[in-house]
């Protein structure tokens, strides 16, 4: 029994010893990688913003601030400066109804309330149905299907099988209206914060302490 009784312990404490390791390897492991990863979000966010919005010279993402969305929610917004002057902003925004859940897209609007450009920053629709919003909306070869250069002050987007203006990917009707049902959030929270006025100076700085929550993220 004595014997016994010395083996479990053995095994016992070689277990312990091992998940002890394996632990300390793998929080050194994650350590590592914390920097690479964050960097790497970081410059994605950075270069997803240079491509919706006018050419700018301040950083968008350390003025970047959060406000509230008509539905409730807050979005990220991130203005594009030129000098003194404001030629753009910035949405982060997403919809919860696409085909496979939720996508989230950043939105770039000018100061005439015409879209910019938009970057898809992550889906889960169906490759090669779904997943052609990449590129789908804004296809010049095929006007119906483009939201570039859209004056959304003139009415919402929405698909033209539902009596909208934009024809929806080929079999991809759900993710069409998610992806429309995205950028009129972004609008519609754009507009409603007042950012869109232009404001500099006092002007901006009470819309990021007033109906905007300033953050780092």
């Amino acid at each position: 029994m004595a014997k016994l009784q010395s083996t479990f312990k053995n095994m016992f404490l070689s277990l312990f010893v091992i998940s002890l390791v394996a632990a300390v390897l793998l929080a050194q492991v994650n350590k590592m990688t914390a920097g690479p990863i964050a960097a790497a979000k970081t410059l994605k966010l950075e270069n997803a913003i240079k491509e919706v919005v006018p050419e700018f010279d301040n950083n968008p993402v350390e003025e970047a601030y959060k406000i509230p969305a008509p539905d409730g929610d807050s979005l990220l917004v991130y203005p594009a400066k030129k000098g003194d002057e404001i030629v753009g902003f910035a949405v982060n925004t997403y919809s919860n109804n696409g085909f496979s859940g939720n996508i989230q897209l950043m939105v770039g609007f000018d100061m005439e309330d015409k879209i910019v450009n938009y970057a898809v920053l992550s889906h889960s629709e169906t490759p090669g149905l779904g997943s052609k919003m990449n590129e789908w909306f804004r296809n010049t070869a095929k006007p119906n299907q483009v939201v570039i250069g859209r004056n959304l002050s003139e009415g919402n987007l929405s698909v033209s099988k539902d009596g909208g203006q934009i024809d929806a990917i080929t079999a991809s009707t759900i993710t069409s209206r998610a992806f429309l049902e995205a950028i009129n959030r972004a609008y519609a929270t754009y507009k409603a914060s007042d950012i869109g006025s232009g404001a500099t100076g006092d002007n901006q700085t009470n819309n990021k302490t007033g109906k905007g929550e300033k953050t780092n993220e």
